[in-house]
Parts: C-alpha cells; structure tokens; sequence
C-alpha cells in the first residue's frame, strides 16, 4: 500500500507540472494600415494634363480599392488602386483620398490623409540671361528656362539657327552657352515637359542675346620694363573697352596666379629684387556679370642689378677758354623716366629746378672757372630712386688772362722721376690766399703739399718726384678763383718730351725736344701728333715756324735706344689781337657814321633858319 500510494503521488505531481507548462492560446487583432495617396506627376498640374492618384498600402495583402473626391466616393474609380484622369480640366480640382477593403481581418484600412489637386492654365516658363549686357566672345553664357510652378520638368532651348523641332534638352532650368562667338547672337526662347507621353508648355517669351568682341587687357610697366634692384616697380592693367571702367582684375606671373588677393589695376612693388624679373599678364572681369577680357600679351619685367650713370664728353678733356662742351649722363641698359644731377669737384652744381630730365648739360662758353671734376647722378619714381654716382669726366680749361699762373720749375710738363720740382702761384697782383691743388691718376683732388710744411699753400715743393705725383696741377683761390690747369707727367723710362707749360699763342713759334736720363750717342728722335708720324729731327727737336689752331693735340717722341716718352696736350690759344683789331675798326665805323648823321641833320636845320630869316 505504502508503494502504490507513493506511487500515486509521483504521477499525481507529473501532470501538475505538465499543466503549468502548456501554453495558454490567447485571441490578438491587427492594427489596420493607412492608406497612401501618390499623384503623378504632381499635386498642382495643368488644364489638358494627364494625372495618375495612387493609392497605396503596406504589407503584401491583396486590396480593393474605393477612390472619394471631397469625401464622396468616387464610382467610376471602383475597386482600381490608380485612379487616371487622362485630360484633367478645373473640375477634377479637389482633395483625394482612398481606402482599401477585404474578405479577411482586418477588412478595412484606414482611410488615407487628403491630397490636394490644383489645376492651373497651361504655364509659360520665362527666359532670363546671366548678362547685364553684351556678352563678350571667348566667355560663357548661361541661360535659365525658370518655371516656377510644380515640378519634375525637363527643358528644351531654341535659337534663330534652328529649326524649332530640333529642341536642345537639358536636365535643369540651366543651359551654358561655352565660348560664345559673334556667331550666337540672335533670338532665344525655350518651353518645358513633363509626363509620358510629355505635356509641354508654352514657348517662352524670345530673348534676344548680344555678343560683342571681348576688349583685350593691356600691361605697362612703371617706369620702365627694364627696372633695378631696390627701384619701386607699378604694373598697370588697363581694357581696350570703350570707356568701360568697371573690372576687377587677375594677375599672372609666368602664366599662374600672381597673388589671390591682387584684383586691383595697379600692382605696385616697393624695393624689387631679381625674384620679380618675369612676364606677367593680366585679365579683366566686368564686376557687373563676370565676363572676362582677352588675356594680356606678356611683358617682361627685368630687375637689373645696382643701377649706374655713365658720363662722356663731347669734346677731350682739354680745352680752351670760349669752347663750347656737352656732358652726356645715362643710365647704362636704360633710357626713360630719369632726371639728372650734376657734380663738379663733388659738390652739387645745379639745383633741382634746373635740372634736365634728357641727361646733357652744356657750357657754352667755356670759362676758367668751369675746370673740374664732374661726375653725374639720376633718379626716378615716387618715391625717387637713385643711381650709384657715374664715372668722373675731367674739364680743363685754360684762360687767355687767367688772374694768376701756376709757375713750374723746371719749366716742363714732363719729368723723370727722383726729378725736384716745384708749383708756385704767381700773378700781377697780391697771390696770397691762393694754394695749388692738384687731381692725380688716382682720382682723388687734393692740395698740393710740401716736404717742408713751413712753406706757405701758394708754393708747392717737392725733392723727388714719383709716378703717383702726375695729373692735373692748378692755382685755386678760396673764393674758386682758379689759373689755367697744367697736365705734368712723372714717367719712370728715359725719355720725356719737353714742351710749353702754357698754351701756345697762334703765329708763334713752337720747339718740342726729346730729353733723356743719359745722353745717347745718337740724338735722331721721331715726332708724333695724335698717333701720326710727323717727321724725324737728327737734332732732336722739332720746330713748328708758327702755330695754328690745327696744330693741337697731343705729341710725344720716341728714339730708337732710348724708347717712347709720354703723351703731353699742346693748347693753341687764338690770339686777342685780331679779334679786338675788328671790334676797334667796327666801333670807329659806327661812330663816323654817326658823326655823319648828325653833321647833316645840322645843316639841313641851319639852311631852314635862313629861309626863315628870309621872309622875315
């Protein structure tokens, strides 16, 4: 009994666990669907337009449809889920809205949100053009087929060049006209589609298109093309437009982009360095509509190192009072935009208000007081840069009546070196406060010293001569009183060539003689003028009878043993004589003449005071 009871019990407990493990079956309902109205090709269409309602639902069931317009069902529409209305016209203006129906649960969807439907007239697109005037050739145009109404519709453009059936399609309202030529000007219009098959609008209105010859840009360089280094440089980018001044501008450097922030249409460019010696171009755009202008022909721009003046002479160095000489100053590889200033013995001799911009500075006549060292300078720009100073160009003039000479001793231009020499400053009147200056090979002026400084500045005493002591020697004065210059050269060799210390008066007689350290066995030397051959003297000298004005120049003599001797310039002075003579036989002229006149007019007044008398 125990076993069997206990036995009950275990199965007693086996179906009770069973029970509680059995799933409880429980009823669930669906939720219904909403139903979706889709309008092709858009809620707001046009008279004579096909449009097609869907009506949609999710989940895979199959569905019968019921259609209602302003919330009465529509019976034609039965049972279709798209509703067609293939020419729609104002009264198929409403709100739509559907459902679907079934056999099985659910049996009803819910019904869908209304979708308005509009109907309007037959649209007319509107074209419109980027320009806000000609456009120019070798740029773009756009033009833009604008359709504001509804949407999902294709363009079509037409020009005068086509016929009209042949539509250019494009996807957006947007059609770009690429490099435009005078041959695109004329009459534009367009229409749009939408739809299969495809309702069109109506034509556009006609757009007329002008196209002219895109201006080309122009480059110039300030103030020049070829420029120095630390100059300031403008680059200027102006339009060959008719007076069209409204442009910003790009510039290119070697063909890229000169500067991002550079459209202005000056570019300037403070202190240049070889960095910016390259071509450059430059185009226009028209601030208005972005039309550009031709590109630029390239220009060159060349940074040049330090810039230096040259200074030349019209005539030789040496010259005579009355003469007239120009000094030329340029600027070397340059020749424009400059102003020029002159230097004599480096202190300033014009002043700004005399200078003058073609570089020559004449002085006609030539006095005693205009002997010196020049040199030139020039600028340019704003703010101005200079040139380095030219070359110097020594002057000399020698007077006819100078107020004091510079007396030389020995009495030669030429002399051997360990030679004594001595300058002193001699005249008719007092010749204290004068000093004798001197400008050697070395290109520096300075006062002429002794070897004993106790002498006075008037007199210059020097033992023994070196090469360094030849150049120009002259009296000077602290008011700039000056006595004619004196060409003395030191030569180091054998042979110098004596001749007059002072010019030469035309009619006289002038002796040259070869000298020597050491008298040769043979005394037979050759005279030179200005390179030629003159004649060979067995004596060693040579005389000219009587000088002219065509016997200048400069002479030296050469003998076989003993070598060349330096060159020395002879300066023939015409003399005052024939010239005052004239003006004396002039003036005597005059005044007889004179004399005569008034001899008559006195007569003639005596012979009318007796006729007077007469009748009296």
């Amino acid at each position: 009994m125990t076993f069997f009871g206990s036995s009950e019990i275990e199965l007693e407990s086996f179906n009770v666990q069973a029970l509680e493990s059995r799933p409880i079956k429980r009823a669930r309902l669906r939720e219904r669907p909403k139903a979706k109205v889709k309008v092709q090709p858009a809620e707001h269409v046009f008279i004579r337009e096909r449009v097609t309602l869907t009506c949609d639902i999710e989940g895979g069931d199959v569905w019968s449809y019921e259609w209602f317009k302003n919330n009465k069902r529509l019976s034609e529409a039965e049972r279709r889920k798209k509703y067609e209305i293939s020419n729609v016209d104002q009264s198929d203006e409403g709100d739509y809205s559907c459902k679907g129906t079934k056999s099985t649960e659910p049996r009803y969807s819910e019904t869908s949100d209304a979708v308005r439907l509009t109907v309007s007239v037959r649209p007319k697109p509107k074209l419109t053009s980027s320009l806000k005037g000609a456009a120019l050739t070798g740029n773009s145009v756009i033009l833009e087929c604008r359709l504001d109404e509804s949407a999902g519709w294709k363009f079509y453009l037409f020009n005068h060049t086509q016929n009209p059936q042949n539509e250019i399609r494009a996807e957006t309202h947007s059609y770009i006209i690429r490099s435009v030529s005078v041959s695109d000007e004329g009459q534009y219009w367009c229409r749009a589609a939408r739809g299969n098959p495809a309702y069109y609008t109506q034509y556009s209105d006609v757009l007329w298109v002008n196209i002219t010859g895109s201006p080309k840009a122009v480059v110039s360089i300030k103030p020049d093309e070829l420029v120095f280094k630390g100059e300031t440089v403008t680059l200027r980018c102006d339009i060959q437009s008719g007076g069209d001044t409204e442009w910003k501008f790009s510039w290119f450097k070697n063909n890229q982009p000169f500067s991002t922030n550079r459209t202005t249409q000056e570019i300037s460019i403070s202190s240049v360095t070889e960095y910016y010696s390259d071509k450059y171009t430059c185009r226009g755009e028209r601030k208005r509509d972005s039309q550009s202008s031709e590109i630029s022909d390239a220009v060159t721009l060349t940074v040049s190192g330090a810039a230096q003046a040259v200074l030349s002479a019209s005539l030789q160095s040496w010259l005579t009072e009355g003469d007239s000489v120009t000094l030329h100053c340029e600027v070397r590889d340059s020749s424009t935009g400059w102003t020029f200033s002159w230097y004599r013995d480096d202190e300033e001799l014009l002043s700004d208000s005399r200078r003058e911009a073609r570089g020559s500075f004449t002085l006609s006549p030539a006095a005693l007081n205009h002997s010196g060292v020049y040199k030139c300078r020039a600028k340019r720009g704003e703010p101005a840069f200079h040139t380095e100073n030219s070359n110097t160009q020594p002057l000399w003039i020698t007077g006819t009546s100078p107020p004091v000479s510079l007396i030389i001793s020995p009495s030669r231009t030429q002399h051997f070196t360990t030679d004594r020499l001595s300058l002193s400053c001699e005249g008719q009147s007092e010749s204290t406060g004068w000093r004798v200056r001197r400008y050697t090979n070395s290109g520096k002026m300075s006062d002429c010293l002794s070897d004993r400084r106790s002498v006075t500045g008037s007199t210059c005493n020097i033992s023994s001569i070196s090469t360094s002591h030849t150049g120009v020697y002259w009296c000077q004065s602290d008011s700039g009183g000056r006595s004619s210059p004196v060409n003395i050269t030191v030569h180091n060799g054998d042979v110098i060539l004596e001749s007059p210390v002072h010019p030469v008066t035309d009619g006289d007689s002038l002796t040259l003689c070869c000298l020597y350290r050491s008298k040769p066995s043979n005394l037979t030397a050759d005279f030179y003028k200005d390179g030629l051959f003159l004649q060979t003297q067995t004596t060693g000298e040579m005389t000219i009878s009587s000088v002219s004005k065509s016997d200048e120049g400069l002479y030296y003599c050469t003998h076989s043993e003993k070598g060349e001797s330096s060159k020395s310039w002879i300066s023939v002075r015409i003399s005052g004589f024939g010239s005052s003579h004239i003006t004396g036989v002039v003036v005597g002229l005059s005044l007889t003449f004179l004399l005569i006149i008034i001899l008559s007019l006195f007569w003639c007044y005596k012979k009318i005071l007796d006729k007077s008398n007469l009748y009296l």
